[in-house]
């Protein structure tokens, strides 16, 4: 891909997928980097975004547009969304040591927020999404990765948070299986995703009404099938989605209303959920041709002509004429 095109090809699903514009003035400047890990493919990063769409132009595809998403988080009402999961968040942030967290979708507007204390951090964005340059003015952290394949090795990452990220995912349980393949053991995994019942999840003005909305036990069945134990909860978004920039001033007293008179129609739910230890590591190859030796029993009481068989199964094809022994017969 060239750095002044607009449209790429999805190379997995065929879809076009929106890229990232630059700007005339920094058309000198490189805006994308190739960085090889081991014997993945390339991980492509891209520069600072120039995006000149207004928020609300047109409502999110399927696939999340890193273009809409940037600017969703820069309007008044982004910003109010921020702040309320960034309030939800905090009680299930449990300190780590020398934590290692990764960004899942796209959570740099929280991971700004709790990265102070991290070893390291990383912001991974689905291909099919785009990706924009994070932190701003420091060395890059941003990776633009296959969601289910993750450049990881097996235990290395101690928190992972996952925000746009599972409503848009074509297979749930292998971002999940992906998940518990890169989290060391006892470590967390905190999914922020649109609730089914919320009312954010009606209107498609935001990108929390697109993709595919949770309950509570969804997540928990799909959290617990790939041996994870849910350990918290929480929810945010208890306002509605205000169009008007006027009424977006009173969301957060109708936050703190919600929480108490109305949390079960909140727009997002939040779950914590730990890693089990007793679980292997699932082959994603073809299913391997399996050998089985035989014969594989003889039967008590065959005799020692049948066992010499057993042992020597080419001598008794044919059996030799004039021999007295019944077993050749």
């Amino acid at each position: 891909m060239l750095p002044g095109d607009r449209h790429t090809e999805n190379e997995r699903t065929g879809i076009p997928r929106r890229g990232l514009r630059t700007s005339a003035s920094s058309a000198a400047e490189p805006s994308i980097w190739t960085l090889k890990v081991s014997s993945r493919p390339a991980l492509v990063l891209y520069g600072k975004k120039d995006a000149v769409r207004n928020p609300g132009d047109r409502a999110l595809s399927t696939n999340a547009d890193i273009i809409d998403l940037c600017n969703f988080y820069a309007s008044p009402l982004g910003m109010a969304a921020a702040r309320s999961i960034g309030l939800a968040l905090t009680p299930l942030w449990r300190p780590i040591s020398d934590e290692r967290l990764v960004g899942l979708g796209y959570a740099t507007p929280y991971l700004s927020r709790f990265e102070g204390d991290c070893e390291r951090s990383l912001a991974f964005m689905p291909a099919g999404q785009g990706a924009e340059r994070w932190p701003q003015g420091a060395r890059l952290k941003t990776a633009l990765v296959g969601i289910e394949d993750l450049p990881l090795g097996d235990a290395t990452i101690d928190r992972i948070l996952m925000v746009h990220a599972l409503e848009f995912a074509e297979s749930p349980e292998a971002l999940i299986a992906e998940a518990w393949r890169v989290l060391a053991p006892g470590g967390s995994l905190v999914i922020v995703v649109p609730h089914r019942r919320g009312v954010w999840a009606r209107f498609e003005h935001t990108p929390f009404g697109s993709g595919r909305p949770w309950s509570r036990g969804q997540l928990t069945r799909l959290l617990r099938s790939a041996t994870f134990t849910p350990s918290a909860w929480g929810e945010a978004l208890l306002f509605p989605p205000f169009r008007r920039r006027s009424l977006v001033s009173i969301a957060p007293a109708l936050e703190r209303i919600g929480r108490t008179s109305w949390p079960i129609f909140a727009g997002v739910v939040i779950i914590e959920a730990i890693k089990q230890l007793h679980r292997g590591i699932p082959v994603a190859t073809a299913a391997r041709e399996r050998r089985v030796s035989k014969p594989v029993l003889v039967p008590a009481g065959a005799g020692a002509g049948a066992r010499a068989c057993v042992a020597a199964p080419e001598d008794c094809r044919h059996p030799r004429s004039g021999s007295g022994d019944p077993t050749n017969l």
